[in-house]
């Protein structure tokens, strides 16, 4: 099978310093196995998207000499706002299989559809799985709309990490049934990301540690749903110096301030020294790096990003 990657950005600001180290190392990372690289927009909420930041996205990344093969904008279908068609495909298999019940109750709805942050996901058991038909019906009577959450096994699921060794959760005990459907219709993260990365044929996928936990939910959403997963690989988190993890919510140093700061190259150079790439924070560009990558190198430590940068 072809190696295939990609870049899967959600366009809700300006990527940041954070956002360029995660997507530096996607990139090597399929270019030294000599594979290709697809952009895919993740917009499922509209709320959150705006197609100006795709644009500066796209930007920003080429600046940086990371180029792909495939995917947005050259296939203006390659954005999860344009897929709603195939996540309902999948939705409707899963509930053909019953694993699919209506949720009124949950509190994470307006996150469910984008990538999980650090403290925004608590596993708790759902009431509303064991509601009688006669509460259901009350329920939406009263005209509360539900949200739908999947049923997960009991048992362990296993996710081997390129970078950080197997990863492994029970899905019932450690992150509980979650929502793949908001009740406003817009499909959530977790499934949506799960049937792209199948359906696209993507192959690695390469981002921060802090999506290590979503890794056994998709594998095994992928499986249950007929495909193969991909292999995962977890990159360094850069964090404050205070140990936050770098946010576009909260405006930490993005590509406008970085572009007028630094080259391509100094700034690559910066990234690659950050990780572990170099022993040296010199100029270097991205193409150079490709034939000296390897994971070994890369740091498994969280990266305080240091004044200087």
């Amino acid at each position: 099978m072809p190696i295939r990657g990609r870049f899967a950005p959600s366009p809700s600001g300006r990527l940041h310093i954070g956002n360029m180290l995660s997507s530096l190392l996607a990139w090597l990372d399929v270019r030294s196995r000599g594979g290709e690289i697809i952009f895919r927009l993740e917009d499922l909420d509209p709320e959150r998207s705006w197609d100006e930041y795709a644009q500066l996205m796209a930007e920003d990344l080429r600046w940086l000499g990371l180029d792909w093969d495939g995917g947005w904008p050259m296939e203006a279908d390659c954005r999860q706002g344009r897929r709603t068609a195939e996540y309902e495909a999948a939705f409707g298999q899963l509930r053909d299989m019953g694993l699919v019940y209506d949720c009124w109750c949950s509190r994470s709805e307006r996150l469910a559809a984008s990538a999980p942050h650090p403290g925004e996901e608590r596993p708790s058991s759902c009431r509303c799985r064991s509601l009688s038909e006669g509460e259901r019906g009350e329920l939406r009577r009263r005209g509360r709309r539900a949200a739908a959450k999947v049923i997960v096994p009991d048992r362990e699921i296993a996710v081997p990490d390129g970078h950080y060794g197997e990863y492994r959760e029970n899905l019932a005990r450690g992150c509980g049934d979650f929502i793949i459907r908001r009740s406003d219709g817009v499909f959530a993260y977790q499934l949506a990301v799960s049937v792209d990365d199948a359906a696209m044929g993507v192959t690695r996928v390469v981002r921060a540690r802090d999506l290590l936990s979503s890794a056994p939910r998709q594998k095994w959403l992928i499986e249950t749903l007929g495909g193969t997963a991909p292999d995962y690989c977890h990159a360094p988190l850069l964090v404050s110096g205070e140990g936050r993890k770098l946010s576009k919510r909260e405006g930490d140093l993005n590509m406008e301030s970085l572009r007028r700061r630094y080259t391509p190259e100094g700034l690559c150079g910066v990234l690659a020294y950050l990780c572990g790439l170099t022993d040296r924070p010199e100029s270097v560009s991205a193409r150079e790096l490709v034939g000296h990558f390897s994971w070994e190198k890369v740091s498994r430590e969280d990266i305080t990003l240091p004044d200087w940068v």
